[in-house]
């Protein structure tokens, strides 16, 4: 394109490109997000260059393998062959693509302030590369200002464009919800945020390509507070009926049994439930996000911290409820106990340990002086992951009668789909349920407690 092309003239180019389906889509980040995108982009007919640095995911998707559980090896094989798919770390490429969309990690720093290492290093990666009437959209989960300030500003300074008028940029916040069968990609509706007309323009062209509903807002800063506002819904929400699970637990009340009867109420109510804590590449994250964009400004994030601060002590009571339990039943003390923890996964039928409650529960009781193993059908072996290293490498053990008789407590953590409950409730001495995963099985059963 000319120089002299104006933001429109871009615009124009870049919506009939995707519009014959002869635009290149770039899609930094292979994980969670970054993978069905590329699977819904390919599905459409366009052509995808995939970035990772991680070299084993590159070589992972040539040979035609997953390494996500809910996408098969043959959905990557047939990604493979089908010829429109490239994998690379050689972010040279950048500049054959038409649309480069950013699907990296935003964790916490150890002191729980946003740590935007990936984003940078993306950035960084992409700049030199950028070239004008591209598209570049940012999908990771970020505090309000990120895209119109830290990514732009670095996009800028190492391309020597400038966003809105050289590039477009956007930010349209992921909606992924791994294991989840009743939506994908392609049926999530999608939001999508920008600071030009022409650079929301590109984008809705963009995502409408793949996704039936598009939902357009007027800023990106508005879109990232989506993100966070949706998240941090769920994560208030499970706070509550988590202190609630702690207040009727004395009463002899059962939480779930009064969450299922209010949920008939046709109005005003939605049903969260309780557990040992809270997981995932979201929901733990996304209200510290808030609340350190917040401070910037002066205010006191008092009610998403009080929530915040409610689902992190759930695994001190899950622990607590174990060390009664095993004193109650048996006489045991909780040092030196042998407990079998059922789920490491953050949520059912899912194999990642982002952030999982369960990590946190294994950490707790080895520190009290229990010895604890883990089965898992999702996780053979604990992968390694910066946050826990120490556990890298443990293996799942066989769910046996023997096995299971040989604990002195097995503790539900996650409540995986396909584990033999019956085979749990004849051999295992004492359950601790923090799912509710036994209720139907085993209503009233004394050596089932609640926790």
């Amino acid at each position: 394109m000319a120089e002299t092309s104006s933001a429109k003239d871009y615009a124009d180019r870049f919506v009939k490109r995707v519009g014959g389906k002869n635009a290149v889509i770039g899609i930094v980040g292979l994980g969670y997000v970054g993978l069905p995108l590329v699977l819904a982009f390919d599905t459409a007919g366009f052509n995808v260059i995939g970035f990772d640095v991680d070299q084993a995911k590159v070589d992972s998707l040539n040979a035609g393998k997953t390494y996500i559980r809910h996408i098969s090896d043959a959905r990557v094989t047939s990604l493979r062959d089908a010829g429109r798919f490239t994998p690379t770390n050689d972010f040279s490429r950048i500049a054959d693509v038409d649309a480069i969309l950013i699907c990296v990690p935003t964790p916490l720093s150890v002191y729980r302030d946003p740590d935007m290492t990936y984003v940078e290093a993306t950035a960084r990666a992409i700049a030199p590369h950028l070239r004008r009437g591209q598209l570049v959209t940012l999908e990771s989960t970020t505090y309000p200002m990120t895209s119109e300030s830290l990514l732009s500003d670095l996009l800028n300074e190492g391309s020597g464009l400038k966003a809105d008028q050289d590039y477009a940029i956007a930010y349209s916040p992921e909606r992924e919800d791994p294991g989840n069968r009743d939506f994908d990609t392609n049926t999530i509706p999608k939001v999508v945020g920008a600071d030009s007309e022409e650079s929301g323009r590109m984008a809705e062209a963009l995502y409408e390509s793949i996704i039936g509903k598009i939902v357009r807002v007027d800023s990106m800063k508005t879109a990232e507070a989506v993100k966070l506002t949706e998240n941090i819904f769920r994560s208030v929400n499970i706070a509550l009926v988590n202190e609630l699970k702690m207040i009727f637990e004395p009463m002899g009340i059962d939480t779930h049994r009064v969450i299922d009867a209010a949920k008939t109420k046709p109005f005003g109510f939605m049903p969260f439930y309780p557990g040992p804590g809270i997981g995932g590449h979201c929901i733990p994250i996304d209200p510290f996000y808030l609340t350190w964009k917040a401070r910037e400004f002066g205010r006191h994030t008092r009610f998403i911290e009080l929530a915040g601060e409610i689902n992190l002590s759930m695994p001190q009571y899950v622990v607590d409820r174990m060390t009664a339990a095993l004193s109650d039943h048996s006489g045991r003390a909780i040092r030196d106990a042998r407990i079998l923890l059922l789920g490491l996964a953050y949520k059912k039928n899912v194999d990642d340990i982002r952030e999982s409650p369960s990590i946190v529960l294994i950490e707790m009781l080895e520190e009290r002086g229990a010895k604890v193993d883990y089965h898992d059908p999702f996780i053979p072996v604990v992968p390694p992951t910066r946050e826990h290293m120490e556990l890298a490498g443990r293996i799942s053990v066989d769910w046996t009668a023997a096995n299971l008789g040989s604990y002195d407590a097995v503790l539900i953590s996650t409540n995986h789909d396909g584990v033999d409950m019956d085979l749990l409730l004849k051999h295992a001495p004492l359950v601790v349920d923090t799912r509710d995963a036994l209720y139907q099985v085993a209503p009233g059963k004394a050596k089932v407690v609640k926790a």
